[in-house]
């Protein structure tokens, strides 16, 4: 076998030693014996080595219930795993994967012993995903085998691996754990040496500005959770991942993080050192932003902060009929949602014919449901008679709620409360759609600025059940009250927030759009890598460039502005690289071009 100083390849990683048989190192010594490969498990614990070969047994039973594995196949997968506590056992090893807790001291020890009991043209590699690669390899004797291999949880199920080079790793290293990626059925991303590497870097930025924002009080755990769940497609909300993945691990990660990039967003929340110095750290403590069963339980239980199930005290406003002003995509989309729930919907644009355009895409909208079996013939018919097209907002006199979806312009949409202010009965509620305007400088347009709300719904409104209700200084009670049982009889998940920047959603998708970015634009990583980095490593439905361009990148820099604009921290800049591409007239798909081309339609 060459060494791992040469360019030569290394002969196949057959047997792998893993150090540390926490539930990180138990899942990864499934995944090798799995893909045949002769697995040493080495704890200092007897108890932990015990409990990675019980759990083995269990999940390999599960695999043979579901018939993923047969009985023999079961067998010889378990009879390729060995567990001891002696790190002298990993001599034969031709790759040892340390899982070890995130410190330098336990890895570089572990490292240093490593030195004088494996083979010389063994690799190393591991597997954290805070500490600098570069600087536990410069502790080793042999720092060109030394690399990072960073699965993520649980290994067996997650496909991305992150296969982390420092300047001293030898070519031939990383092309024989790459190899050995693919071979276990993993897609590798290969990544330079700096804390978070792509998807944690890219993740844990996110999950801090979330901790934030609850810290604030700005909106309830739940509230953001469902949020980024409904509003993104996500299979998880963050304080809820903050839990699963533990506290005091993000903390550490957040801390290796700020200390290489200086960007207060990622510099830890106070309260995740609060909860971690508690010993509140998530569900392996029973206990972190939401309280569990018993400790290591997924299921949540009530407690102080679980909000009432009535919701908010107080009666709303009737409301039987509802206008919305606007002729684009949104417009109609909100029209037809109300229709859907039995509401008069009285929709308004600047002329007749863009007032009858935007009625006829609701049409096309059901019938494509009917053809869909969605809805009967009968039943989109008799929604479609609940709308009226006009091409006045003088017809808005005898609405209850009145919704503006018009450009995203705060003049705009300040001349169009004025005139709602003149048209609509005392006592309608008047409501703005916008994504990132402050909703205040709308009721401040209006003699009766308590009527007026935030009903940010997401796009495509049909599909999308979050609806962000926003309640400025200024809103009263009942109309709070009003907004919150609409949204109940159009069967949308209502989350409340107040008056500020990019609300719950933008606040939080844009900074992390923002920062990938970055790494391209620092040539960290490709498009294609940070894409699938996301989308194997954080379980995100499309990658982050991906939705730059569906969104559009000069909407995207026009939020990234405002954010900047509110909160004035120097990480919230819009990266040049997107300030660019807007300048080139490169929006996304609907140019053809953004971060990507596009086949012109």
């Amino acid at each position: 076998m060459a060494t791992p100083q040469s360019d030569t390849p290394l002969s196949p990683l057959r047997t792998v030693a893993v150090v540390g048989l926490g539930t990180m190192g138990t899942g990864i010594a499934e995944v090798l014996a799995a893909a045949g490969r002769d697995v040493i498990g080495i704890d200092v614990q007897e108890a932990q080595a015990a409990k990675c070969v019980a759990a083995l047994e269990a999940s390999t039973a599960r695999a043979v219930e579901r018939g993923r594995l047969t009985g023999q196949q079961r067998a010889e997968l378990l009879a390729r795993v060995t567990t001891g506590t002696d790190l002298s056992a990993a001599a034969p090893a031709d790759l040892v994967i340390e899982v070890a807790p995130e410190s330098y001291e336990i890895k570089q020890q572990i490292f240093r012993e490593l030195d004088g009991i494996v083979r010389p043209d063994a690799v190393l590699a591991t597997g954290t995903n805070a500490l600098s690669v570069t600087r536990l390899a410069a502790d080793s004797a042999h720092p060109e085998r030394v690399l990072g291999l960073h699965f993520f949880n649980p290994a067996p199920a997650m496909k991305l691996v992150e296969v982390v080079s420092s300047v001293l790793t030898a070519p031939a290293a990383v092309t024989a754990v790459t190899d050995l990626a693919l071979d276990l059925g993993k897609e590798p991303v290969a990544v330079g040496d700096r804390p978070g590497f792509v998807a944690d870097g890219l993740l844990f930025g996110y999950l801090n500005q979330a901790a934030a924002m609850y810290e604030a009080r700005y909106a309830s755990r739940e509230d953001i959770d469902a949020a980024m769940r409904l509003g993104c497609g996500l299979p998880m909300g963050p304080l809820a991942l903050l839990d699963l993945i533990g506290i005091d691990t993000a903390r550490t990660v957040l801390e290796a993080m700020y200390s290489a990039s200086r960007d207060r967003l990622h510099a830890p929340a106070p309260i995740l050192k609060q909860l971690s110095e508690a010993g509140l750290t998530g569900r392996k403590a029973g206990r972190g932003f939401y309280t569990y069963e018993a400790p290591g339980s997924g299921t949540v239980v009530a407690d102080a902060l679980t909000p009432r199930e009535d919701g908010p005290s107080g009666a709303g406003r009737p409301v039987r009929s509802v206008g919305v002003a606007g002729s684009g995509t949104m417009a109609s989309g909100i029209a037809e949602v109300f229709a859907k729930a039995g509401f008069e919907v009285v929709l308004a644009a600047r002329s007749e014919e863009k007032a009858q355009a935007a009625k006829a895409r609701i049409g096309k909208s059901l019938s494509r449901s009917v053809d869909k079996g969605r809805m009967t013939a009968e039943a989109a018919a008799s929604t479609l008679d609940l709308i009226r097209a006009t091409g006045t907002y003088d017809d808005f006199a005898d609405v209850d709620l009145a919704v503006e979806a018009v450009a995203e312009d705060l003049e705009v949409k300040r001349q169009l409360f004025t005139t709602l202010d003149k048209v609509c009965k005392p006592g309608a509620v008047l409501a703005t759609t916008t994504s990132s305007l402050p909703v205040v400088a709308c009721a401040r347009a209006t003699s009766r600025p308590q009527d007026v709300i935030g009903m940010h719904f997401f796009n495509p409104a049909p599909a999308m059940k979050l609806v962000e209700v926003v309640r400025t200084v200024l809103t009263a009670d009942d109309v709070h009250a009003t907004v919150r049982e609409v949204c109940a009889k159009i069967r949308k998940h209502a989350v409340d927030c107040g008056d500020r920047a990019g609300f719950i959603v933008n606040a939080l998708l844009f900074p992390y759009l923002n920062n990938a970015v970055k790494m391209v634009q620092e040539h960290y990583a490709t498009l294609d890598d940070i894409d699938a980095a996301m989308k194997l490593g954080g379980g995100y439905p499309m990658g982050p460039f991906e939705l730059l361009d569906v969104v559009g990148l000069d909407v995207s820099l026009a939020i990234e502005k405002v954010l900047h604009r509110e909160f004035r921290d120097p990480g919230l800049a819009p990266a040049p690289l997107l300030e660019h591409l807007v300048a080139a007239g490169c929006l996304g798909r609907k140019t053809g071009r953004g971060f990507r081309e596009y086949a012109k339609r």
